[in-house]
């Protein structure tokens, strides 16, 4: 991936990660502050065949802070990795990370910040799910485990210099990316020994709509079978990744994942019940990932 130079200091500056969405790409960007001179925001077009990018821009209606990226190779979590270490200042006082499909509350971007900036021991924010039959469910479990929803959550800027300054990385092949960050934040970039709870909020005042599944939409039924089976891929990776954090901390990560698979797929075996069919699926791509 080509390296961009970083553009002007910000205070704050939000990384919005858009693969094959341009449906929902205007929607996400409207319902965003556009117009905050103290915000650049990073529009993520990774891995995209479809019109994300050009419907991106005519979205952003030619306003400077406001950035498309059009990069070639797709995949979260190396797409986070470029725009930590390449296209952020290192400067900000606070990073926002969303997803191109989400819809963001009115409010929730000032409302990250304020929270980080109220609790300077605090590494991560996280904004709150507000559709959706689960939602209340969601919520409560993101308060009790302090865990982040990709959808949408903030870093503070001390926290994504130190990331930048130990060069620290996410796999690249990892599937999704808040997990792994969650556990970098409550630890302070250490060993899950130094765990701690509070580093990462619950921001009330921030909050994400997604568009929810349909019955009646075949694509949403194709688009939340292939979602089954990244979750289950996502299971076995955790695994790995508990493992890492557990005994040498985040410097143990490897660059990709599918380099220690070959140790750990004789392990694994496919839960009971309908998730094991997705596992079977998962276990298939995870053997011819590892070669």
């Amino acid at each position: 991936m080509t390296a961009e130079p970083p553009l002007a200091l910000a205070s704050v500056a939000v990384a919005i990660f858009a693969h094959q969405e341009e449906r929902r790409i205007g929607r996400c960007l409207a319902s965003l502050p556009l117009d905050r001179p103290d915000t650049v925001f990073h529009v993520l077009v990774n891995g995209t065949t479809d019109a994300t990018a050009e419907r991106a821009r005519a979205a952003a209606g030619g306003r400077a802070n406001v950035i498309v990226h059009d990069i070639a190779q797709g995949g979260k979590s190396r797409t986070w990795n470029h725009a930590v270490h390449h296209l952020l200042t290192g400067g900000e006082s606070a990073v926002i990370f969303m997803d191109g499909d989400a819809e963001i509350v009115a409010g929730s971007i000032d409302a990250l910040a304020a929270d980080l900036a109220a609790h300077p021991a605090a590494n991560a924010a996280a904004g709150l799910p507000m559709n959706g039959r689960m939602a209340a469910t969601y919520q409560a479990g993101l308060r009790a485990e302090g865990g982040l929803f990709g959808d949408l959550y903030a870093l503070s800027g001390r926290f994504v210099a130190a990331i930048r300054d130990r060069g620290l990385r996410l796999p690249e092949d990892l599937i999704g990316d808040d997990g792994l960050v969650a556990s970098l934040a409550h630890t302070g970039l250490q060993a899950d020994s130094h765990w701690v709870h509070d580093r990462v909020l619950a921001c009330d005042g921030a909050g994400f709509l997604c568009e929810q599944v349909s019955l009646l939409r075949p694509a949403s039924w194709v688009m939340q079978y292939r979602r089954l089976i990244s979750y289950s891929v996502r299971f076995f990776q955790n695994r790995i990744l508990s493992d890492i954090m557990t005994r040498e901390g985040p410097d143990g990560l490897p660059a990709r994942l599918s380099s220690l698979y070959g140790e750990w797929l004789p392990r694994w075996r496919p839960r009971p019940g309908l998730t094991g069919w997705f596992d079977r699926k998962a276990l298939a791509r995870m053997r011819k990932a590892a070669g």
